[in-house]
């Protein structure tokens, strides 16, 4: 725990503020090229989140050529190697074959993921402070982010620059307010959910229901667990969740039985580890990632609803694609940052958008699932095309001497 801001330096190449999956990822990327970063998280180290975990094709990739995959295999995280999809009667079973250096795919906990990404990005350079936060950003005399303001749990104050801040908090980025990031390409629709964690299912693999205007899904994670979800209509959800905790779990088991009676049988048969999480969903949106001294990342620079499952590998896409900028350091390579972002996103957005209405028939969510598939497909190439990443030519410091020079992106003011 950080009782008080107590980062190694005042200077910075880069600031990042929120250290979850998309934050965590960017550090980690920014500190394997040299640079010297700080992230700043106000939760706990290793604390939960919520989130469903599926990580696909891309996010698999990624963790795999950041050296990160093996810690999530060393914690027995199991290996997906079939998704099964769920129309009425029908069951398409697809297996996940090895390709591309990726064997398979994996559902892990956040306490696990967001940890590991941490330690790896600590190990590479980057410093992490936990339960800190920022309280507003630093700007210079022509009005370009400059760095940050932080507090601590004693209250007590620093200020930390950088020619670089970047927004890793969330849907309701302080950070994306604070430079008043524009928001384009609203969704129009949304769900809302249950999860919980049960003991006792063995269904090995993803699998994912479409039945009856429902959205539903079982995945395995850690320490022999299934995450279980729902995803129903905003106001069915909101009807759902305003019992209490008894009559809350037997909407869960009234909504999961509407959608599937099989899947219901074996939950109800269950052992429940920890509570029933509701999840009432923001509408989706991009907003601009990049501006003068800022940059955005994860769900504060663009946001879907979670029923398509594909949050955290937008996350780990876009960590990969704004380091590269970052290295770059060039106001043009951050601007074909949020350019990239888009043009392997605003599909896959609308078609989320139409999946979260849940108004489409057995035959409309299959043409669905044939786009994501696609699109999937579509931005694993991309990744995998990149060239390796080589750390700043002309960088003048070790991290052991510390920095000389703020390298490529102080260069471009």
């Amino acid at each position: 725990m950080n009782a008080k801001p107590n980062p190694s330096h005042d200077r910075y190449d880069a600031i990042v503020v929120g250290a979850r999956c998309a934050g965590a990822a960017t550090a980690l990327r920014m500190a394997q090229q040299g640079m010297r970063v700080l992230a700043i998280d106000r939760s706990a180290y290793g604390s939960d989140t919520r989130s469903t975990h599926a990580l696909m094709r891309p996010a698999v990739h990624l963790l795999d050529s950041w050296g990160v995959l093996d810690r999530l295999k060393e914690a027995i995280t199991p290996t997906v190697r079939t998704t099964a999809f769920y129309y009425d009667d029908e069951v398409i079973e697809v297996p996940i074959k090895p390709s591309g250096g990726v064997d398979g795919l994996y559902a892990p906990r956040r306490t696990l993921l967001d940890a590991s990404l941490v330690d790896a990005a600590r190990q590479c350079g980057a410093e992490v402070l936990h339960r800190v936060s920022v309280r507003g950003l630093l700007r210079d005399t022509n009005g370009r982010v400059s760095g940050v303001t932080l507090e601590g749990e004693s209250g007590a104050h620093r200020e930390l620059h950088a020619p670089l801040v970047i927004g890793a908090d969330g849907v309701r980025s302080n950070v994306a307010g604070w430079v008043e990031a524009e928001t384009y390409q609203p969704a129009t629709r949304r769900t809302g959910g249950f999860y919980a964690y049960f003991r006792g299912i063995d269904r090995p693999g993803y699998h994912w229901y479409f039945l009856r205007q429902t959205g539903a899904g079982a995945l395995p994670t850690n320490d022999g667990l299934t995450l279980v979800f729902v995803a129903v209509a905003p106001e069915r959800f909101e009807r759902a969740a305003r019992g209490n905790h008894a009559e809350r779990k037997a909407a869960f088991l009234r909504i999961l039985q509407g959608c599937d009676a099989s899947l219901a049988a074996e939950v109800a048969g269950a052992e429940q580890v920890g509570p029933l999480y509701g999840f009432p969903v923001a509408f989706g949106f991009h907003r601009s990632c990049s501006g003068p001294g800022w940059a955005l990342v994860g769900d504060a620079g663009y946001f879907r609803d979670p029923l398509t499952a594909h949050g955290i590998t937008d996350a780990f896409r876009d960590a990969e694609l704004l380091a590269r900028a970052a290295a770059d350091g060039s106001p043009a390579a951050l601007a074909s940052y949020q350019a990239t972002r888009d043009q392997l996103s605003q599909r896959f957005a609308r078609i989320t958008d139409e999946v979260a209405g849940l108004a489409w028939d057995t035959e409309r969510i299959k043409v669905l699932h044939r786009d994501m598939s696609r699109e999937m497909k579509r931005e694993l190439e991309h990744l995998q095309q990149l060239s390796p990443l080589e750390q700043w030519p002309d960088a003048r410091f070790t991290r052991a001497n510390g920095p000389t020079t703020l390298g490529p992106l102080a260069i471009a003011q």
